[in-house]
């Protein structure tokens, strides 16, 4: 007689902080790219983003310190300083310079490889990742295609340049799981200051050049500073650390969505019966995504 199949036991629902973590990045990062295009009007790209990012690590810290919060070792500064250069200055770096030339749709339709490259990077850590999730990223990509079909208007150098930061940045945050960071939001906070840092030293290598701000510019870089670098990159790195690395770069299927809905709400735009479709097609590939999945071998697959 055979021995009886266990019963696969259903996971629990997703944890509520990573649930608000997700929608943080989802609404914050989907209107960040329109924030950096307003930015870059009259604020240059790296100084604008080493500005942004120091003033937001700088403060973020200063609050932790004050409530007791351990400074990094050493060795973490170090490896923040990795992280940061990665993510802020290769990814987030990357996209500003290349919006330049380039659309934010633009940069949002070639941000959502994302997803793919986190799974790819994860098996170099021995991660799995599952038949579902694969599904959902080539659902989700299909849908960008889609949503941005006869659309894609960029130079060949901006196009190459949002494509180096979804490497950069995915790799970087696949990479930071097995460093020494310091926890919580003082990781957040670390990365932050060391990445803005680089991002002024290399304006000013550069030799970027600054005028008087509109208005315009200086209100975009506030939003930057508060919602997207202390809320959302801080939801995000949350979501690194305890969640499926496809699960944790959905958001590059949904800040497209976001970005288009803005424009339709409030921009005057419209969208088309396919561009509808579009979106439909990449809500479906972010619920295969983050859809629950059985607990059984859970523990195998996520070591």
């Amino acid at each position: 007689m055979s021995a009886a199949t266990p019963p696969v036991r259903s996971a629990p629902a997703l944890p509520p902080l990573v649930v608000l973590s997700l929608v943080t990045v989802y609404l914050i990062w989907g209107s960040t790219y329109f924030g950096i295009k307003v930015a870059i009007q009259s604020l240059p790209p790296l100084g604008m983003l080493g500005l942004r990012f120091t003033l937001a690590g700088a403060l973020l810290y200063s609050v932790l310190r004050l409530r007791g919060v351990p400074a990094p070792t050493r060795r973490q500064w170090g490896w923040s300083a990795v992280v940061g250069v990665l993510l802020l200055g290769g990814g987030t770096g990357f996209v500003t310079l290349a919006e330049r030339q380039a659309g934010s749709s633009v940069a949002a339709l070639l941000i959502a490889v994302s997803p793919l490259f986190a799974s790819l990077f994860g098996r170099l850590w021995g991660e799995r990742t599952r038949g579902r999730e694969w599904l959902g990223i080539g659902v989700g990509l299909c849908g960008i295609v889609l949503l941005n079909l006869g659309e894609l208007r960029a130079t060949p150098l901006s196009a190459a340049l949002l494509i180096l930061a979804p490497l950069c940045w995915t790799f970087g945050s696949q990479w930071s799981r097995r460093m020494d960071l310091p926890s919580g939001l003082m990781g957040a906070a670390a990365e932050m200051l060391t990445g803005g840092l680089a991002l002024a030293v290399v304006s000013v290598l550069t030799r970027e050049h600054w005028r008087a701000p509109s208005p315009q510019s200086l209100w975009a870089l506030l939003y930057l500073i508060v919602a997207g670098s202390l809320l959302a990159y801080s939801a995000y790195m949350y979501l690194v650390a305890h969640a499926r690395p496809a699960l944790a770069t959905s958001y590059a299927y949904v800040n497209p969505l976001v970005a288009v809905l803005l424009g339709v709400g409030f921009g005057g735009e419209h969208l088309s019966v396919l561009g509808w479709t579009a979106l439909v097609v990449i809500l479906l590939g972010v619920v295969l995504v983050i859809w629950p999945l059985p607990a059984v071998g859970l523990e195998t697959d996520l070591r």
